[in-house]
C-alpha cells in the first residue's frame, strides 16, 4: 500500500473537497491524552440494498455506522478506503469473497457513492468448516496450499475439491477438468450454508485425477516422489514403474503416501527377487502337494510365448487347473513366490508385470525354499 500512497491521498482529496468527507481533529486512540486528525467520512444513515449473487437481496441500516473513520491522515488510508481504491482502480467488477465479509460491504458502498464510482457485483461465499462445523483455522486443521503439494496433492485435484465445496453442478458428475470448471461454474449455484472439509472426500478427488492423467505426466510424479533406494533396485526400470502404476493407484491416495508405502519396503517385491515372509503352501498342504502345483505352473508358463504372456492368457492357463484342485492350493502359492508377501496383487496380475522369464525364475527360487 505504502507504494500507492499518492493515488489514495487523491482520493481523500476528492473527498474533502466535495464535502463527502472531512478531517476530525480528536483523541488518539493509540495514544491517549495526544490529539490527531483522522479522515471521517459523512454518512447520512440511508439504507443501502444490494443484490448478492449467492444470498440474494441484502439490505443493511447504515445509520448505526454513524461517520466512520476511513483514514487515520491523508496519507494513511484504513483497509475500506483502500479495497474501494485498489477495486476501482484495476476494473474489478465482481467481488467474490468470504461471508464474513458481508458486514464489510455496507461501508464499501457507501465510500463508492461517496466518490461517484460504480459498484462491482458482490458474491459473499459460505465458509470452509472444519468436521466439527466451527470456522476452520490453524487450530482446526487447516493448511496452506503449498503444504498439500508437498503431501502430495495435483493441483487438478485441489482445484477441482475446492469448487464443490459449496457448489454442486445439479448432475452426478464430480470428476472436472479446470476448463471443464471454466464453462460449468456459477456463483447462482453455490449453496448459502457453510460447507465442512472432508480429507477423505479431496483424497479421492486426489486418487481419480492421478489416475487420469497422461501416462507421462504419471510417471514423472511417481518418479519424483519414489525414494532413492527404489531406482537403484535391480528391476527397477521406467518400464516396470509404468507396469505397476495401477497397482500404485489402488494403493495410496497421495504421492506422499506413495513415498511412505516404498519406504517402508511394500513395494520391494516389484523391483527385486523377493523375501518370502509367509508361509508358501496353502493351509494344510504338504510340501509334497505345493511342489507339484508349482510344477505345473511352471510348465504351463514355460509353454506360453512371451508376446502372449499377459493378464488374461496367463488366467486361462491356469484356472481350470485351479478350479479342479483348489485355487488356494493352487494360487496362494503362486502369489507368495511372486510377492513374498502374505497380502499382493492377484498371481496374474504379478505374472504380466514381471514377463516370462523373471515369473518363472520367482516360481523356481520359492520352489527351492520349500
Amino acid at each position: 500500500q505504502s507504494e500507492r500512497t499518492e493515488i489514495y491521498t487523491n482520493y481523500l482529496k476528492q473527498l474533502i473537497k466535495t464535502k463527502k468527507a472531512y478531517i476530525s481533529k480528536e483523541e488518539s486512540v493509540q495514544n491517549p491524552g495526544t490529539e490527531t486528525e483522522v479522515v471521517r467520512l459523512k454518512n447520512k444513515g440511508e439504507i443501502i440494498t444490494f443484490n448478492d449473487k449467492i444470498r440474494g437481496k441484502i439490505k443493511f441500516d447504515t445509520s448505526e455506522l454513524g461517520n466512520f473513520v476511513i483514514a487515520r491522515s491523508m496519507t494513511e488510508p484504513l483497509y475500506h478506503l483502500a479495497v474501494v481504491v485498489d477495486d476501482y482502480e484495476m476494473g474489478v467488477t465482481h467481488v467474490i469473497r468470504g461471508e464474513d465479509h458481508i458486514s464489510n460491504t455496507p461501508r464499501q458502498i457507501l465510500i463508492q457513492r461517496a466518490l461517484g464510482i460504480s459498484e462491482p457485483k458482490y458474491a459473499h461465499i459460505p465458509l470452509i468448516l472444519a468436521p466439527d462445523r466451527s470456522k476452520m483455522s490453524k487450530r482446526k486443521g487447516s493448511t496452506s496450499i503449498t503444504e498439500y503439494r508437498k503431501n502430495g496433492y495435483i493441483k487438478e485435484a485441489i482445484i477441482n475439491y475446492l469448487a464443490f465445496i459449496g457448489w454442486n453442478p445439479g448432475t452426478d458428475k464430480e470428476i472436472y477438468s479446470i476448463d471443464e470448471l471454466i464453462k460449468d461454474f456459477s456463483l447462482e449455484k453455490v449453496q448459502k450454508g457453510g460447507a465442512i472439509f472432508d480429507t477423505n472426500k479431496l483424497n479421492w478427488f486426489n486418487r481419480e485425477h492421478i489416475r487420469a492423467l497422461p501416462n507421462r505426466d504419471k510417471l514423472q510424479l511417481f518418479k519424483d516422489f519414489l525414494p532413492e533406494e527404489i531406482k537403484k533396485m535391480p528391476q527397477y526400470s521406467e518400464k516396470r514403474l509404468n507396469r505397476i502404476s495401477n497397482e500404485i493407484i489402488e494403493r495410496v491416495y497421495t504421492l506422499k503416501e506413495l513415498n511412505e508405502t516404498a519406504l517402508s519396503g511394500e513395494l520391494d517385491y516389484f523391483f527385486d527377487f523377493p523375501k518370502i515372509e509367509t508361509k508358501i503352501s496353502w493351509k494344510d498342504d504338504n510340501v509334497e502337494i505345493t511342489k507339484r502345483h508349482l510344477n505345473f505352473v511352471i510348465e504351463k508358463l514355460n509353454k506360453l510365448p512371451e508376446d502372449e504372456f499377459t493378464y488374461e492368457t496367463i488366467k486361462e492357463t491356469l484356472w481350470s487347473y485351479a478350479e479342479s484342485v483348489g485355487k488356494g492350493s493352487v494360487l496362494w502359492p503362486m502369489r507368495v513366490a511372486l510377492s513374498g508377501k502374505e497380502k499382493s496383487p492377484d498371481p496374474f496380475t504379478l505374472s504380466s508385470i514381471f514377463g516370462k522369464e523373471e515369473t518363472i525364475k520367482r516360481l523356481k527360487d520359492a520352489q527351492k525354499q520349500l
